[in-house]
């Protein structure tokens, strides 16, 4: 075990752990994979059994036995472009000075963020699971922990700003009829009204947070001090990526990553020849609001599912489409980044192994 000295010069350094501490990084990812694959064809039987044994789903199996070919080749492209669009705002946010390939020649950056959007599908607590897995792996590669922290929390900030400045946009267009859809002030207007207000306090709560973590860690506490600073930090790096160009790229990353998302749902009606398509800024309401379920601590991101189902029934779409659509929509958005982070986990592991080993740090 690290005594406190090694600890605070690995931090201060940053350099990165030998071959010997990265190839305990690809173990635990091989086991990882390994549950992962398990978990999805239990989760798999269960939705297969669970609609065949409920009455009230069985249209909507029938609905996903007939789908269109030619829609889900598109729907998987589009989730593959969204997953890329994660990847490029993890670059710009996470590893902005591309740290992870002049330290290892390949693109280590590219298959750690696969690798966490894959951790998130499969462990409870959504995107904070993804966060956390992502957390641990940069830090075993040998990125200090406070960096890592500040950084994943913008990342994971800036999708949440993005999506409810996105909501507002989209409730208010609804609500004044610029967009063909719903017009229930209920249900397009208090939405982004709440997002509004949502996006003012995180602010207020950020400039707070700061002041509070500098002033306490002169405090007995200074690890909470710590914390506190390093979300306030988080929150207010998020405002400053919004509105300043440098952070173009990662706004870019962020709006594809929940776009494109959104088509796949959008199109997954299409996949299942639904007799009812609903508009497109429907879609991205019901998209945006039943996600909110995501954050339940449910593996594979059932929450989303049952959030997402709700809202459409709210909007207007029948029961049996709705639940049809949503579930090939999760389904493709499951599949896509367990085969990304396999695919990443094989190329890290035949980078790494192809180095030679030296001896670990004492410890």
């Amino acid at each position: 075990m690290k005594n406190d000295t090694d600890t605070e010069s690995e931090q201060s350094t940053g350099a990165p752990e030998q071959p010997a501490g990265r190839r305990h990084v690809l173990r635990a990812g091989e086991r990882w994979l390994r549950q992962a694959g398990v978990r999805l064809i239990l989760y798999l039987i269960a939705a297969y059994l669970a609609i065949r044994l409920l009455p009230a789903l069985r249209e909507a199996l029938e609905d996903l036995e007939r789908p269109s070919w030619g829609w889900l080749v598109v729907v998987f492209a589009l989730e593959i472009l969204s997953e890329m669009g994660f990847v490029v705002s993890w670059q710009a946010i996470v590893d902005p000075e591309g740290r992870l390939v002049r330290e290892s020649g390949a693109r280590v950056d590219v298959r750690v963020a696969w690798a966490q959007l894959g951790a998130g599908m499969f462990i409870p607590g959504g995107s904070l699971s993804s966060v956390g897995a992502g957390t641990w792996l940069l830090h075993r590669l040998g990125m200090p922990l406070q960096s890592i922290a500040e950084r994943q929390f913008s990342l994971s900030f800036l999708n949440t700003a993005v999506d409810a400045l996105v909501l507002i946009v989209f409730g208010l267009a609804l609500s004044v009829g610029v967009l063909s859809g719903e017009r229930n002030e209920l249900l397009t207007a208090l939405p982004a009204g709440v997002a509004a207000v949502g996006i003012a306090l995180a602010l207020l709560a950020a400039a707070r947070l700061r002041r509070l973590g500098g002033e306490a860690r002169r405090s007995r506490h200074p690890r909470i001090a710590a914390g506190v600073a390093t979300l306030g930090t988080a929150v207010w790096d998020t405002r400053m990526l919004l509105t300043h160009r440098r952070g173009a790229k990662s706004v870019f990353g962020a709006l594809a990553y929940l776009f494109f998302d959104v088509l796949v749902l959008y199109f997954a009606f299409e996949a299942i020849r639904a007799p009812q398509q609903p508009t497109f800024g429907v879609v991205v309401m019901a998209y945006i609001i039943g996600a909110i379920g995501g954050s339940i601590p449910l593996p594979a991101a059932i929450g989303t599912v049952g959030g997402m189902v709700g809202m459409f029934i709210l909007y207007g779409v029948h029961r049996d489409t709705a639940v049809a659509a949503v579930v090939l929509y999760q389904a493709v958005g499951l599949l896509v980044p367990l085969i990304g982070g396999g695919i990443a986990y094989l190329l890290l592991r035949r980078d790494f192994a192809t180095r030679p080993t030296v001896a670990e740090p004492s410890r």
